[in-house]
């Protein structure tokens, strides 16, 4: 193992709170595609593998044909945007895909049996019982080499999850109640444009039924048969299949507000065990990946307008609930476009290529 800390030899991967040693011979050569890297979550996840080992590896940027052909940055050096059909020839060895359900629906199968491990980030196969849906830190070890499809969890659910899972551990989650303000990058570039329109006292095209800019809609995504909205039973499900927990304790309601920088989430919990709110605090500073903030005497709080561009997951206002000695308050707010997609995809591409290594090494 002599000279295994030499930059020219070996790289140490991690976005964040991971450590993995991959010889650079190996990244070099590894192939790997993004697509949909022209949308505003593709992008992201250019802006965060530029910070990773794997931006050493060789990469592919891929977009729809509409967009296919145009020339795209990458560290400095412009790329041209190929096809998916380009992706499926260049046989990659895992895939980055954030292109909507229906490409994901079509496409992810196709690239998976090529031999391409394929981390989506639609909800495509979140609930799918043969596919993993995975939060590094919580269950990454269902990361295995080889080809596949990974899920990328809901930007709303890994938020919650990160925090969540850490009390579950210690004390069991008996019910959450959950309440979103969640900004309009959620929506894509339409929905940033009609808000942006708006403030600029422009007659924009609408996305939202409603005007966003001075607003909160009740309303993300569509409405299902029970009331409730797509968005809402991502939050009620997905968490149940990450954690284990049990059915039908999770309660949601989604709201847009006109924010830029990332989603808060208003949550009520209850434990199976009682708590000090002393040890809440302590088990959430000590759980890689999230931020304290809570300091009400110093107005030291999560704000979405300071989660903008970091990876970690914020939590704050901490405290007992009053009407319920077993339960607790906290206000969590995380960049829905890092953790709550680019980041946590990446995170789970290096978890990937540490398996994938450890299989060739073995």
């Amino acid at each position: 193992m002599k000279g295994i800390f030499k930059f020219t030899r070996w790289h140490v991967l991690g976005v964040r709170n991971v450590l993995l040693l991959i010889p650079m011979s190996r990244l070099q050569t590894l192939k790997l595609a993004v697509i949909g890297a022209t949308g505003m979550v593709g992008q992201e996840m250019l802006r965060v593998l530029a910070n990773s080992a794997l931006a050493n590896a060789q990469i592919m940027l891929v977009a729809s044909e509409r967009n296919a052909g145009r020339n795209q940055d990458f560290r400095g050096q412009s790329m041209l945007v190929k096809t998916l059909a380009d992706a499926l020839n260049w046989k990659p060895d895992v895939v980055l895909m954030s292109a909507g359900g229906d490409v994901s629906r079509e496409w992810a199968p196709v690239l998976a049996k090529a031999g391409a491990m394929v981390i989506d980030n639609s909800s495509t196969w979140r609930m799918d019982p043969q596919i993993p849906l995975i939060v590094p830190e919580i269950n990454g070890h269902l990361i295995k080499e080889g080809g596949g499809i990974i899920a990328n969890p809901n930007c709303s659910t890994i938020q919650l999850v990160m925090v969540l899972y850490p009390l579950h551990l210690m004390y069991g989650v008996r019910r959450v109640v959950v309440s979103t303000y969640q900004s309009v990058t959620g929506s894509g570039m339409r929905a940033l444009n009609q808000m942006e329109g708006e403030r600029l006292g422009q007659n924009p095209e609408q996305f939202y039924p409603y005007p966003i800019d001075q607003n909160c809609i009740p309303h993300c995504d569509v409405f299902e048969s029970d009331g409730y909205t797509k968005e809402e039973h991502k939050l009620m499900n997905e968490p149940q299949k990450i954690m284990g927990l049990e059915a039908g304790i999770i309660s949601a309601t989604a709201v847009r507000v006109p924010v830029m920088g990332g989603h808060s989430e208003s949550v009520n919990l209850r434990l199976d065990k009682p708590f000090e709110i002393s040890d809440i605090r302590r088990i959430l500073h000590e759980t890689p990946g999230i931020t304290l903030q809570d300091q009400p005497e110093t107005l030291t709080y999560p704000m979405p307008l300071y989660a903008r561009g970091k990876d970690d997951v914020f939590v704050g206002r901490i405290r007992r609930d009053a009407s319920e000695p077993h339960s607790l308050n906290l206000w969590i707010v995380s960049d829905n476009l890092r953790k709550g997609a680019a980041t946590n995809a990446v995170q789970i591409a290096e978890r990937w290529a540490s398996a994938h290594e450890a299989a060739q090494v073995g």
